[in-house]
């Protein structure tokens, strides 16, 4: 597991899983969190259970969302009915101490929030299209509907795709640049031409802040790069291979 320092407070857990320590094999090796992964859904359950049993909590405390690339994010209070309403979502908050919000990535940004001050934590899943239709903001107003100050929060982008691995078309910047011209920075030319080098967990650090997160900070590790650490959908799909695991990143209020 690790951590980022932005988020160690009394009351809160958290932690970004790496892909050790659970029981999936082969192109699933070991911790798949992923149910929408072709791996055994008996696999995929325990390694749940021993995420989980990390926070010291049983596999019912754990909620994930159905997560679609969407800027939307929801309030959760009981995992239990999360998972039978498996609402499309990709940012979520909860005020509930022992509820543990997990969010799945294989390349995008998990991005983790935590006001100890309030008791209110979040976790959104930020790939490009939901950084870019606003999911960090709209999980902080999800933290803020349950008394959240966001001055008080302090949040973390975990282990994603880096900018020297996400090479990107020449119309993938445009919707990006049409939003903001500053964006520009967010990407670099590359070697082949026409092509560029996207810089998503800049991109997300810089939504944090512009929403007003004081305390945003980044665990700087490359999925794409780092394959015995992380799964990656990218590096999946240049190898040609039939499908991959998904990472589990997690927040929870202890009390």
């Amino acid at each position: 597991m690790l951590t980022s320092p932005a988020l160690i407070a009394g009351g809160v857990r958290h932690a970004f899983f790496t892909r050790a320590g659970g029981v999936s094999d082969g192109i699933y090796a070991s911790l798949n969190c992923g149910a929408g992964s072709r791996d055994r859904p008996e696999n995929v359950a325990e390694n749940k259970r021993r995420a989980a049993a990390g926070f010291g909590l049983g596999p019912e405390a754990l909620a994930t969302l159905y997560q679609v690339h969407s800027g939307d994010a929801i309030v959760v209070a009981d995992p239990a009915a999360l998972a039978a309403a498996r609402p499309q979502a990709d940012g979520m908050a909860t005020d509930r101490p022992g509820v543990m919000l997990g969010i799945l990535t294989a390349d995008c940004a998990p991005v983790l929030f935590a006001d100890p001050v309030n008791a209110v934590v979040g976790a959104a899943h930020a790939g490009w299209r939901g950084a870019l239709s606003g999911v960090v903001e709209r999980t902080v107003q999800a933290m803020e509907s349950l008394g959240a100050d966001r001055a008080s929060i302090s949040a973390s982008v975990g282990p994603c795709i880096v900018q020297e691995s996400y090479q990107v078309g020449g119309e993938f910047p445009l919707p990006f640049l049409a939003a903001e011209k500053a964006n520009q920075r967010f990407f670099k030319a590359d070697a082949e031409e026409g092509k560029f080098r996207f810089d998503l967990q800049g991109y997300v650090l810089d939504r944090l802040r512009k929403s007003g997160i004081r305390q945003a900070a980044a665990v700087v590790r490359d999925t794409y790069a780092e394959e015995a650490h992380f799964f990656s959908y990218r590096r999946t799909c240049h190898r040609g291979e039939e499908d991959y695991g998904r990472g589990l990143s997690a927040i929870c209020l202890t009390g």
